[in-house]
């Protein structure tokens, strides 16, 4: 049994997804896109860094945004800053963003079932050296695919839920620390899971971001040949 999506649901997917493609080169590219993150400034524990300090000695192209995160060890507040550059190296070498053709069969219909209080579940991130920071799961997505039972946990990302999701694609056609994809169940807990708008994280961007990894639970054991792979940057530009 399978859960890949009826004809109609995949057709619909398929007539959307030009337009999500140039929304997210646009997105990427935005004065505050994935692209244009140059530094992400932690202060030491009590020391104040104001906006306009942070911003001393920047070119007129660069805007400083704030930030909060939960101090992996202690779990108190962290105040960070962030520096976007509307005109950083990364923007203007930027070229695309590599994609696989549109796959039908990555068209998947799934469940959302939610859980009666807010879970946290643990997720290592990339720069935490294999720590975890607990994000809230506010449901189980499960469908069946070639065979296989999945139940993958998507976290609630200031109203979003996002899936964080690995394959066997990661690390040689797509990135190494898995692909992000919204999920927006409908009343009644019907999911359509379009791996088509997986996309690569702000981390195959910009040094400067933090992400989730797939934990191991969405890791699907199959190579996901659809949605986007990597960005394409001009002139041997590489943004790590």
């Amino acid at each position: 049994m399978s859960s890949r999506a009826s004809a109609a649901t995949i057709e619909a997917a398929r007539a959307g997804w030009e337009a999500w493609r140039a929304e997210r080169l646009a997105a990427v590219r935005a004065p505050l896109g994935n692209l244009a993150l140059v530094e992400t400034l932690w202060p030491a524990p009590g020391e104040e860094v104001s906006l306009e300090k942070a911003l001393a000695g920047r070119p007129p192209s660069v805007t400083a945004t704030r930030i909060e995160r939960t101090h992996i060890a202690t779990g108190e507040p962290e105040h960070g800053i962030r520096l976007w550059d509307a005109e950083s190296p990364a923007i203007r070498h930027f070229e695309t963003i590599d994609v696989f053709p549109f796959a039908p069969e990555w068209v998947i219909e799934a469940v959302f079932t939610p859980v009666s209080d807010t879970r946290l579940l643990p997720f290592e991130h990339l720069k935490d050296a294999g720590g975890t920071r607990d994000h809230a799961v506010p449901g189980d997505i499960t469908f069946t695919l070639d065979g296989t039972p999945y139940n993958l946990a998507a976290f609630d990302d200031e109203g979003t839920l996002l899936l964080v999701v690995g394959d066997r694609t990661n690390g040689s056609a797509t990135y190494g620390g898995g692909r992000f994809l919204t999920v927006e169940p409908e009343p009644g807990g019907r999911v359509v899971l379009d791996f088509n708008r997986a996309f690569a994280p702000p981390c195959a961007f910009s040094p400067f971001y933090n992400c989730p990894l797939p934990p191991p639970r969405n890791r699907l054991d199959v190579p996901v040949e659809a949605g986007e792979k990597l960005p394409v940057f001009r002139d041997g530009f590489l943004p790590h």
